[in-house]
């Protein structure tokens, strides 16, 4: 009884297939004139449009190096930890993809080419939006930087490629962006404040006179010490200044920098205390030598960091690499013509399809007396919706 009852099931699913068959049959001309009409029509469409030229860039940012003056900052207590502060980046090439997105090097761009008379655009912010769009960067494994650029002008594409990487340089020169350039920048600008306070010194020190018993006294030794000294605190004052930067004051390199400091401070507060009393006529001397001396061992310090940093700069290599410059590419990118009448034709069959199933569906229905009325219901819905009724 199971096996007579499964039949008329098996059967009618086998007369919906062949009816789906037939009905792929009965349409077979349509499903395949349309869609090769749509494809066709799609590819001279797509003569129209004007082409398209990628031109590409391929250069190698700057590499950060381990410090060749990492020994030698501990005779500044960890001065040039300033300049490393803002080092550490997971991936530095996103940094330099950052550079080249940002409003400075954009809008040196959009000045360089006018690119706002080229876009037509009323506004700098829309002529950024379409240098963006017209611009694609990324970095890859092997440490390369990718810069590529579409317009329809393969020589005006090749030169605003090339343009970003002369802009980024320009950029990396007015910004200290590697831990040694940031530690020169930082040492430069200490040099020249402390060369400019030892000759006020040296002048002051010179305008006091020497006279036979301010020789006799031979301050040297004891000033040069307290002198020395406060260098130091000096140094660890400006350590502990840098260090608020990049540490919270609970952190326990901040607390013994903090400690290191109190002690040092002690120390020449005792040094001064302990320190000879100068001869009548000798104080002011001993005071503008101890000045002196003071400011001649911080340019020292100073010159050396300064030295080492502009050797760890070269080191660096700070200039860009440009591995390959991009040159006016000699083939279109876009428009892709075959993929365009593909895609088209494929769309096409697909609607095509659809539309006659849903066409002979409809058909069917219609042959049966109570789906007739709901489509007659459903029209005339339709109808009212659309203001006929």
């Amino acid at each position: 009884m199971n096996e007579h009852s499964t039949l008329p099931a098996e059967a009618d699913d086998e007369i919906s297939l062949l009816d789906l068959l037939q009905t792929i049959v009965d349409n077979l001309r349509l499903l395949i004139i349309g869609p090769l009409v749509v494809g066709l029509a799609a590819l001279g469409i797509s003569f129209a449009v004007p082409p398209t030229f990628t031109a590409t860039v391929k250069f190698l940012p700057p590499q950060q190096q381990q410090s060749a003056a990492a020994s030698m900052l501990a005779s500044l207590g960890g001065l040039g930890g300033l300049a490393g502060a803002a080092a550490g980046l997971k991936n530095p090439a996103d940094q330099y993809l950052a550079f080249m997105k940002s409003n400075s090097v954009q809008d040196a761009l959009i000045e360089r080419f006018k690119l706002q008379e080229r876009y037509e655009t009323q506004f700098k912010e829309d002529t950024r939006k379409a240098l963006t769009g017209s611009t694609r960067a990324s970095s890859g494994k092997d440490g390369l930087i990718t810069v590529e650029i579409d317009d329809k002008d393969p020589k005006f594409a090749a030169d605003l490629a090339n343009a970003h990487v002369d802009e980024l340089q320009k950029l990396m020169a007015k910004l200290a962006v590697t831990e040694a350039q940031q530690r020169r920048m930082f040492f430069e600008k200490q040099l020249g404040q402390v060369k400019d306070k030892m000759i006020t010194a040296e002048q002051a020190l010179r305008a006091t006179g020497i006279s036979g018993s301010v020789l006799k006294a031979n301050p040297t030794s004891a000033v040069a010490a307290v002198a020395a000294l406060q260098a130091q605190v000096t140094a660890q004052e400006v350590r502990v200044g840098a260090m608020r930067g990049y540490l919270a004051e609970t952190a326990p390199d901040f607390k013994q920098a903090l400690n290191e400091l109190g002690s040092l401070r002690a120390q020449l507060a005792k040094q001064e205390k302990d320190e000879p009393a100068a001869a009548a006529g000798q104080g002011d001397y001993v005071a503008k030598f101890r000045e002196f001396k003071y400011q001649e061992t911080l340019f020292e310090l100073f010159a050396r960091q300064f030295e080492m940093a502009k050797v760890d700069e070269s080191r660096e290599g700070a200039v860009i690499q440009v591995l390959d410059a991009a040159q006016p590419p000699e083939r279109k990118s876009k428009p892709k013509k075959a993929l365009i009448a593909i895609i088209a034709t494929l769309a096409a069959g697909f609607a095509l399809l659809l539309f006659v199933f849903i066409r002979q569906a409809l058909r069917n229905a219609s042959q049966d007396g109570e789906s007739a009325q709901k489509i007659a219901a459903l029209k005339s819905s339709w109808r009212r919706a659309l203001g006929r009724a």
